[in-house]
């Protein structure tokens, strides 16, 4: 028997570094998903960036972040905020989370019994 683990992805690393670092947090959030994992990922710090430039359509990874809408938290409201992608995440039909004092908790996730990985 196999236990459902509970997993938490952020991912960190901007639209320009090191795009592998979010190719590969996204996929490790699919390979979990498709095990049938409870999974949430979220996009903060230099991250809301990627967030925001790969809900296009045209990029390369809105494939892989439409497969995994259903599992995605959003993007930090302050990082958002500061990055100016704000209302791109918005108008993608994302959530701003602000639990912290106007940013994203990852102590939440904790308490939420997650394990968190970090691209």
């Amino acid at each position: 028997m196999t236990d459902t683990l509970r997993i938490a992805i952020i991912i960190l690393e901007p639209i320009g570094g090191d795009m592998s670092r979010a190719y590969r947090g996204l996929k490790t959030a699919l390979e979990f998903q498709k095990a049938g994992d409870d999974v949430a990922v979220l996009f903060d710090g230099s991250g809301v960036e990627t967030l925001a430039a790969i809900s296009d359509s045209g990029s390369p990874l809105n494939p892989l972040i439409t497969a995994l809408r259903d599992s995605v938290l959003g993007a930090c409201s302050f990082c958002a905020t500061s990055h100016k992608v704000a209302d791109a995440i918005l108008d993608a039909g994302w959530a701003l989370r602000a639990e912290n004092d106007g940013e994203a908790s990852v102590r939440d996730l904790l308490v939420e019994g997650r394990q968190i990985l970090t691209f």
